[in-house]
C-alpha cells in the first residue's frame, strides 16, 4: 500500500499540472482552516525602510562674493555710525560727569596742601579762585540734569561756598585786622578763629576728594 502511494506522488510530481493543482487544494484547505484566526490584513512593506533615499539638491539662501577672503576686498568698520559705537565697540561706561568732576580733584589737592603748609594768603587766595571758577563752570553746565543729583554734586556746591566764604575772610582780615579790635565784629579777623575755619574748610576738601574717587 505504502509503495503505491509513493508511486502515485512521483506521477503527480512528475507532471506539473498535477503537482500545481495538488499544491492549490491544499492551500485551500489550509486558508479554510485559518479562516477567522490571526492576522487577516494587509503587511506592512518593510522594503520601503530600505529603499536608498533620493537626494535633494539645495542652494544656498546668500550669494557668494567673490574675493571674500581678500583683505582689500573687505569693507572698512563704520566706526563713524554711532551704532557701531556703542554697541559693536564696547563703549567707555565713564560718564561725561565724573571726567569733569574728577579734572577738579588736582585743584582740590592744592589747596589742602596750601592749608597744611601754611601758605600765604595771595596763595591761598589764588587757588582757591581757581577752584571755585571751575566748580561754578561744573554747576552750569550740569545744572538741571541727572547728574545734578550726584552726592558728589552736591558736595562740590558745597564746599564750593566754603571756599569762597574762608578767601573772603582772608583777604578781608588783611585789610583790616590791624584797624580792629579783636571784639566783637572784628573777632572773626581773630587768627585763632581764622585757623579753626581753615581746619575745617580742609576736613571738607578731603572728604570731597575721597567722594570724587569713590565714583570713578
Amino acid at each position: 500500500m505504502k509503495k503505491f502511494i509513493v508511486f502515485l506522488i512521483l506521477v503527480a510530481f512528475s507532471n506539473p499540472c498535477y503537482a500545481f493543482l495538488w499544491w492549490n487544494k491544499k492551500d485551500k484547505a489550509l486558508e479554510a482552516e485559518l479562516e477567522g484566526k490571526g492576522y487577516a490584513g494587509t503587511l506592512p512593506n518593510l522594503n520601503k525602510k530600505f529603499e536608498k533615499k533620493e537626494q535633494k539638491v539645495t542652494t544656498p539662501i546668500f550669494e557668494s562674493q567673490d574675493g571674500f577672503n581678500d583683505p582689500s576686498e573687505l569693507k572698512p568698520a563704520p566706526i563713524d555710525n554711532p551704532a557701531f559705537i556703542n554697541i559693536i565697540q564696547k563703549k567707555d561706561k565713564t560718564s561725561k560727569y565724573l571726567t569733569d568732576a574728577n579734572e577738579i580733584i588736582p585743584m582740590i589737592e592744592r589747596l589742602m596742601d596750601c592749608i597744611e603748609e601754611n601758605g600765604n594768603i595771595q596763595l591761598f587766595v589764588t587757588r582757591a579762585n581757581v577752584l571755585s571758577m571751575n566748580i561754578d563752570n561744573l554747576m552750569k553746565k550740569y545744572e538741571g540734569q541727572p547728574e545734578s543729583y550726584y552726592e558728589s554734586f552736591r558736595k562740590l556746591e558745597e564746599i564750593n561756598r566754603y571756599v569762597k566764604s574762608i578767601a573772603q575772610l582772608r583777604r578781608e582780615a588783611q585789610t583790616y585786622q590791624r584797624y580792629l579790635a579783636y571784639q566783637e565784629s572784628g573777632s572773626i579777623y581773630n587768627p585763632e578763629n581764622i585757623q579753626q575755619q581753615l581746619q575745617y574748610l580742609l576736613d571738607e576738601l578731603n572728604s570731597a576728594v575721597l567722594l570724587l574717587r569713590a565714583e570713578e
